[in-house]
Formats: structure tokens, sequence, C-alpha cells
């Protein structure tokens, strides 16, 4: 057994297809920045254990929908390793509420009372950012420590291995990804972040939960059930 298949928490399926990242020399760097992160004093989010959560919940096989943003939400007890979602009893952040006001306009979601999106999920939509930890209150603080090549390889092998998956990339950190995607094989949406900084340049109005139902319909696919149950 890897050194990876001993510490890191996720899927099999992807285990079988990012096991030769761990071994790399970036990731080894960036283990060893997280570490020096947590002796310095500084809270890093998520928690360990979540921090490939998205991965975790998501088989490679099972995805269908990809949504991609910045890095974490970087207030104590928000992010647990799924792109804009916060467990039941957390305080919705700004970003989030932005999210469900759109998927209100655009498909009549209510709005819900709980901003766990496990249920997205559990349908095959991969809550991933391109930075996947954060330094407390400072967003956008561990973007340049090597997570970008790991999220690179997460995007690569879903457009080389997956069929018809629907990418939304949020924000300029997420637009980037754009590169590593065959939009002849998927489909890709993009839109300022949800942030309340952004969300009036062009995020509001995309229709990206309808679009992306159409397209999945059009292939014989189910849509995405975007309500979230009580």
């Amino acid at each position: 057994m890897s050194a990876a298949e001993r510490t890191v928490r996720l899927h099999p399926s992807w285990l079988e297809r990012l096991g030769d990242v761990f071994e790399t020399q970036g990731m080894a760097d960036l283990r060893a920045f997280l570490l020096e992160e947590k002796r310095a004093g500084q809270h890093v989010f998520p928690p360990g254990p979540e921090i490939f959560a998205a991965l975790d919940r998501v088989p490679f096989d099972q995805v269908r929908v990809v949504i991609l943003g910045q890095d974490p939400y970087h207030g104590p007890g928000q992010a647990h390793g799924l792109s804009f979602s916060v467990r039941r009893g957390v305080p919705m952040p700004p970003s989030l509420v932005n999210i469900f006001k759109e998927l209100g306009t655009d498909l009549g979601v209510a709005m819900p009372r709980h901003g766990e999106l496990l249920h997205w999920a559990d349908q095959g939509v991969l809550l991933l950012n391109a930075s996947l930890t954060v330094r407390a209150h400072q967003a956008g603080s561990h973007a340049d420590r090597g997570w970008h090549p790991f999220t690179d390889r997460v995007l690569r092998e879903i457009d080389s291995g997956r069929q018809g998956v629907a990418f939304l990339l949020w924000g300029s950190h997420a637009q980037r990804k754009a590169a590593f995607i065959d939009r002849r094989r998927h489909l890709v949406l993009r839109a300022p972040h949800p942030s309340p900084l952004s969300a009036h340049r062009g995020f509001f109005g995309c229709k990206h939960f309808s679009r992306v139902n159409a397209f999945l319909q059009e292939r014989g696919d189910a849509p995405i059930d975007w309500s979230l149950p009580d």
C-alpha cells in the first residue's frame, strides 16, 4: 500500500487515477507547507479529513456535472470540502445565497433552509475548488502553494475518461481551467464568481442550472434536482 493510500481519504476510483500525484515532489511540498501552517498556529480550512471530500463523495464514473469555484470558505465552521456548501446549521455565506437566488430565478427553486449540498453531490455533481485549502480569513491564501496542478489533473482525468460532463466554471481561477476541457465532448459554461463583489457582473442571469439540465436531457440523461431536502 502506497503512502497516499494510507493517508488520503477519497473514493478508490479517484485514488486509482490520482495515486501517482500524491507521490510527486509537488504534493510533498504542499503537505510540508500545510504542516508548517499548523505549526505556526494558522487555522486552515477545511479540516484535514475533509480536504478531499468532494472526490470522496462522488465516484469518478458518476461525475455528470462539475461546479468549480476558487477556494474554500475561510470562516470558522464553514468549509467541509465541497465547494460552496456548508453543513446544516451553519449560516449560508453570501456566495451561496446568490447561487440560490440565481437558481430561484432560473428554475423557480425555492430558497432552501440550509446550505448543505450533499443532495447535489449524490446526483453526480462534483463540487470542487481550484484550491482545496485556505488560511482562515484570507481568501486565496493557498492559491499559489501547489493545488492548481492537482486540480488541473482532476479535470484532465474527467475530460479524457468521461463523456458529456457539464462544467460550470465560476470566477477567474475556475475559468482558467477551460483549457483542459474538450468542448466537443463536454459542455463548458463560464460566469463570474457568485460573490457579492462580482455576481452582478454576469452570474445573475447566467441560467447555468437550466442549461445543464437541458444538456443532460438532450443526452438522454436525468436532469439534476437542484432543490435541497429539508
